[in-house]
This record gives structure tokens, sequence and C-alpha cells, in this order.
């Protein structure tokens, strides 16, 4: 449909809009990022099912490309208006670095929350500690942070249960 709209090239950011607005579905992050106007932006787009269909669509659409450094230009935009930044990393891998990666630019994360399965010893990016980060800048060294670990999608579930409370109390 972007392409029989004249659409040749797109950030993800854009795509993943275009996508919310379209599925039009309440059981979406896509659709309710869209709808509330939150930018999603996956630096790792090609990697998985979407990238190989993006892929496979470009083999007879030539001239339909992924922006990817228009992405990188804005989340360096979001970075560096921010009047502070915080993140919640789920996992390790490109969209944990992403963050980090420019937040270090301006002394790093205020707020950082980080669960994850993976291990310090092995050297991987998904067990490297905030404490690391701390050591790069990548995170303020005064930042309220918190490394969790456990299995993602046992915790989440708890931790908004706990915050819808105490939002509700306030």
């Amino acid at each position: 449909e972007l392409y029989s709209e004249g659409v040749r090239e797109i950030s993800s950011i854009e795509l993943c809009k275009r996508m919310g607005e379209y599925l039009k579905d309440e059981r979406s992050i896509l659709y309710w990022a869209y709808k509330n106007g939150i930018p999603v932006i996956v630096p790792g787009l090609t990697d998985g099912a979407v990238g190989s269909q993006l892929w496979l669509f470009s083999q007879t659409h030539r001239d339909f490309k992924i922006d990817l450094l228009k992405d990188e230009e804005s989340l360096f935009n979001m970075v560096f208006d921010a009047k502070s930044t915080g993140a919640l990393m789920i996992g390790g891998g490109i969209s944990k670095h992403h963050v980090l990666w420019w937040n270090q630019f301006r002394g790093g994360l205020d707020y950082a929350v980080y669960i994850t399965t993976g291990v310090e010893y092995d050297g991987s990016l998904s067990g490297a500690l905030i404490k690391e980060a701390i050591s790069w800048g990548k995170v303020k060294t005064k930042a309220r942070q918190v490394t969790i670990h456990g299995e993602a999608t046992a915790l989440l579930p708890f931790m908004m249960a706990a915050i819808i409370e105490k939002v509700k109390v306030q």
C-alpha cells in the first residue's frame, strides 16, 4: 500500500507508525504507539521475519529502501532534545546498544531499568550490566538505576501491575 502511494524510502519509525495506523487492533503495541504519537524505532528491522519480507518486496521493487540513518537522526534528536532520559531495556542486543550509545554523548541516562537473563562473564552485550554502562558514561553515576536478573515475560506483568497500582494510589 505504501509503495502504491509513491513511498520509495521510509524509516522504521514511519513504517511502524503506518503499520499501527493500518492495523487498527487494540491488542497491538504499534496501534497504541500510533494512536498516542509515540515513535517506535527498530534499529534491527532487517533481523527476522519482517526483514525477510522487506527484502522479498525489494527484489521486485528495487527503488524501495529502508532509511536506517533517518532513525539514527530521530533517536539522536530525541536524546538531545530531552531534559532527562530513561530506558527500560528488556534483554540485550541492538536496541539496548542504540539507546545507551546516543545517551553517552549527553552525559548518560538519568534513569535505567535493565531486565536480563544474560550473564556478565561471557562478554555478551546482553550480559553487560548497568555498572558497565556507567563506566562508559552511558548511564550517569547518580542515575536511578536497577538491573533485574530474570525472564522478562515472567517479570513484566508483575512490574506493570505494581506501576498501575501505584498510579491509582497517586
